[in-house]
């Protein structure tokens, strides 16, 4: 049969057999005058004054959003946000990129991500988590991680966090407090955040809040410096926006969570010897870095020593910036790559990619589709496959008889799981 999975922005059509199990979402409807709903859910928000009303004229603002890697609608939300402080003067507004430690924004990127008429309106900056004049200490945390924040935001007089909820492989799910920490948190910070011990724990997982230290450290950080007023959304496949969760960064996040659990997650009857994954397409599935996410979503439910093939543009290469890709030709093995991050002492950022790719390559062999020269996906310990239909079904004869097959068409935008004795929802690693 023929399956059309997310690969880029125009997405691919594969081959697959009859009786591949296809994992899709049970999306929630586009909300029908998306505009009016979000100024209902501003001007009626969850556990906070109504955002017009929270910012006065004179005072200082700053809007925190999420970068080109995600998929949050900055396009249509911050020009909303502005429509709703229009008393505010211009020139008091400044939004900042959490870019976390990813690379800057580009020109043209800039422009697709809010318009042309936002960029002429207000100061639009990135985050830089390299620059120490760029964060201010705020303390050190209950596990002992050095706490440094954007300065801008921190002497804001009024904090404002935007992005979109969704499963995310170690925090549980992504927005609320992870707007700010890791999003503008300095490098030092950062780093602590996706340490080996950290991304490592049990409860680092998919779809899980409590007892997760990822989670808890996101929210202890931005308590630190917590915003006034959030605008979280929750997307379904088309990138249409399915709820609005606004005020309280902690209330709205948490009924946020609970409204994406229903749709981003669903049981599958067995693991299976090849699942075919992909990274959501553009924008997740830019660079290597963040195809950890399809990954281990497609890990969930294959079997040990089974093959995960994944399907991702890497238009932005390993990426071409960060350690990640010296992190990950640093060894030969995956064992060693984990011996290697695990050792005393050690601290690179973008470790935390590479160790989980690294656990992922202990359950299943990984296939990858994409754009990058061979030499560079074997360099990270991957093979390249130039027809994915065709690697599938030589995957599938090389299982033997009876051998299965699923697809995850939209990547990690939905998580599949198996129900097991010990296993409520699907681990990570």
């Amino acid at each position: 049969m023929r399956v059309h999975v997310t690969y880029g922005r125009e997405g691919l059509d594969l081959e697959l057999p009859d009786d591949a199990f296809v994992v899709e979402p049970t999306d929630a409807p586009g909300l029908p005058d998306e505009a009016a709903a979000f100024r209902a859910a501003a001007r009626e928000p969850i556990g906070a004054p109504a955002l017009r009303e929270l910012v006065a004229a004179h005072e200082r603002v700053v809007i925190v959003t999420s970068d080109i890697t995600r998929a949050t609608p900055n396009e249509r939300l911050v020009p909303w946000i502005l429509d709703e402080l229009r008393h505010v003067p211009p020139e008091n507004v400044t939004v900042i990129i959490g870019t976390g430690s990813h690379r800057g924004t580009k020109p043209e990127e800039l422009e697709r991500m809010f318009g042309r008429a936002v960029l002429d309106r207000v100061r639009i900056i990135d985050h830089d988590a390299h620059d120490p004049t760029q964060v201010t200490y705020l303390g050190t945390t209950s596990r002992g991680a050095r706490a440094y924040l954007n300065l801008d935001y921190v002497n804001a007089d009024k904090r404002i966090v935007v992005g979109f909820i969704e499963p995310h492989l170690y925090a549980g799910f992504s927005g609320g407090p992870k707007g700010i920490m890791p999003g503008i948190a300095g490098i030092e910070t950062v780093k602590f955040f996706h340490n080996f011990q950290m991304v490592g724990s049990p409860g680092s997982r998919w779809l899980n809040l409590e007892g997760n230290p990822i989670q808890e450290m996101s929210r202890e950080v931005a308590a630190m410096a917590p915003p006034h007023f959030m605008v979280n959304v929750t997307l379904n496949g088309k990138k249409a926006i399915t709820g609005f969760f606004c005020g309280d960064y902690r209330r709205a996040h948490l009924l946020g969570c609970e409204f994406c659990k229903q749709t981003g997650a669903t049981p599958v009857p067995q693991r299976f010897d090849v699942v075919v994954t992909t990274n959501g397409g553009y924008p997740l599935d830019q660079n290597l870095y963040q195809c950890i996410k399809g990954m281990s979503a497609a890990q969930g439910i294959t079997k040990q020593k089974g093959t995960i093939v994944m399907c991702a543009e890497l238009s932005d290469g390993l990426p071409n910036h960060g350690n990640f890709k010296e992190i990950v030709r640093a060894r030969s093995s995956p064992a060693e790559l984990l011996a290697m991050i695990g050792a005393p002492g050690y601290s690179v950022y973008d470790q935390w990619a590479a160790q989980s790719q690294a656990m992922v390559l202990l359950h299943a062999r990984i296939l990858l589709h994409s754009t990058v020269p061979d030499d560079v996906i074997r360099s990270a310990m991957l093979t390249p496959v130039g027809d994915p239909s065709t690697a599938v079904r030589e995957a599938l004869r090389a299982a033997g008889p009876g051998a299965t097959c699923a697809v995850l068409p939209h990547g990690p935008y939905i998580i599949p799981y198996v129900k097991e004795p010990a296993d409520e929802v699907v681990r990570a690693r």
